[in-house]
């Protein structure tokens, strides 16, 4: 499902027009990521949890040339599904 699809959902669901509910996904996802940069973690009770870890530096491998090369440290979001996510895709 793209972004424009998802806002067309949000706008039959929610009995909205298209660009309010435009309006309202990006707004959600400005939110998140800015709770993301400045508290490290998010929690929608039944949906599940955002948080953002960091992965320490390790050695790869140029898959063309076989050189070996060392990827740095970087901070990755990662998501844990709630209890009623679980369900509901079982």
């Amino acid at each position: 499902m793209t972004k424009a699809e998802l806002v067309v959902k949000i706008a039959e669901k929610a009995n909205l027009t298209k660009a309010n509910a435009e309006r309202a996904l990006n707004a959600f996802l400005e939110t998140v990521e800015g709770t993301l940069v400045k508290e490290k973690k998010l929690t929608l009770t039944g949906f599940g949890t955002f948080l953002v870890e960091q992965r320490k530096s390790r050695v790869g491998r140029n898959p063309r040339t076989g050189a070996t090369i060392k990827i740095p440290a970087t901070k990755i979001v990662k998501f844990r599904p709630g209890k009623l996510l679980k369900d509901a895709v079982k």
